[in-house]
């Protein structure tokens, strides 16, 4: 065949193929734009705004609420010992849960750079799914209660004993938002009551609250098999409740514990390594992700940094830490 028929033969082909590959892409995308009609998420993501990842410098200085930074922990240092700067009610450590293996937002300036005089807060990397929604007007904690009802929404239902719905107080400035209810909280109903649990009321002990003053939720309310992470499908049907929640409370500072939470109001893949310790804005409501106390339980070294995270948000809310 002649050099320029086959070659003209050849791009008609390969004209056809990407014909072929557009239509098998758009029948995908079509699919799963059905597939989101069904689990109700249609309202997070059409007309939705573009956000793009952005710096916002806040203007209130604070020097008076500077963290001291401590050198890098070497790995057997850490191992053998807690930093004195560490709060008692923070000191003491067993064996937990596994930890949740991290899962990447700007590293935090090493301990010989010049303290920031301002604060930074980071916006999400990629559009969150719940930038769209809107607040429900007069919405309050019993209503949106009563509207889970005995939910069976998604398959954790088949195992739940009790819905973890949330505690504290309904008008706290500080909220906590972890991962998913565990066998003590399932059997109680109450967030945070294990041993983890326990470990969380000594940081806020630590930072001169009680458990009354702050509100504390997960973002999926009913107990994940063998205290697995909450699945995609599981979080896209509960957490829309947390919204709500959040939305009621109208915090000043949100805390999450841990990479499922932080990633999930974040809408990051970024590992909880590189989040914790960075401001971030959620809805106009200052964010700080931190690790999770199941974490800590395991790998007690890492009480120095959640400290360091816990101070940046007294710092914004104006708290002194319990003296001992």
């Amino acid at each position: 065949m002649d050099p320029a028929k086959r070659a003209s033969v050849g791009a008609r082909s390969n004209a056809r193929d990407d014909v072929r590959s557009e239509t098998q892409l758009e029948r995908k995308v079509k699919d799963w734009l059905c597939y989101g009609e069904d689990l109700g998420l249609a309202p997070y993501y059409r007309d939705r705004p573009p956000l793009h990842a952005i710096a916002v410098s806040v203007t209130a200085p604070i020097e008076s609420h500077s963290v001291a930074t401590s050198s890098a922990i070497s790995a057997a240092a850490a191992a053998a010992a807690i930093p004195g700067n560490v709060p008692a009610t923070m000191a003491a450590a067993t064996p937990g849960r596994a930890p949740v293996a991290p899962i990447n937002v700007a590293p935090s300036p090493s301990a010989s750079q010049k303290p920031a005089t301002a604060s930074t807060i980071l916006a999400a990397t990629s559009p969150s799914l719940f930038e769209a929604i809107e607040r429900i007007a007069g919405d309050t904690l019993p209503r949106i209660r009563e509207d889970i009802g005995d939910c069976t929404r998604c398959k954790l239902h088949k195992g739940r004993t009790k819905i973890v719905f949330g505690t504290g107080n309904p008008n706290a400035d500080l909220m906590f938002v972890g991962e998913g209810p565990g066998r003590d909280e399932d059997l109680s109903g109450e967030p945070f009551v294990g041993r983890a649990g326990k470990l969380l009321t000594d940081m806020i002990k630590a930072m001169g609250l009680q458990r009354e003053d702050v509100y504390i939720a997960n973002v999926v309310k009913c107990r994940p098999p063998e205290n697995r992470l909450p699945e995609k499908d599981e979080i896209a049907t509960c957490s829309p409740y947390l919204m709500r929640q959040i939305d009621t409370i109208k915090p000043k500072v949100i805390c999450t514990l841990g990479s499922c939470s932080a990633q999930t109001l974040l809408q990051s893949a970024q590992s909880i390594s590189k989040l914790r310790g960075e401001w971030f804005d959620f809805r106009g409501t200052k964010l700080m992700p931190t690790y999770h106390p199941a974490y800590l339980l395991r790998n007690p070294a890492a009480k120095p940094e959640v400290w360091k995270d816990l101070q940046k948000v007294m710092a914004v809310l104006g708290l002194q830490p319990k003296k001992r």
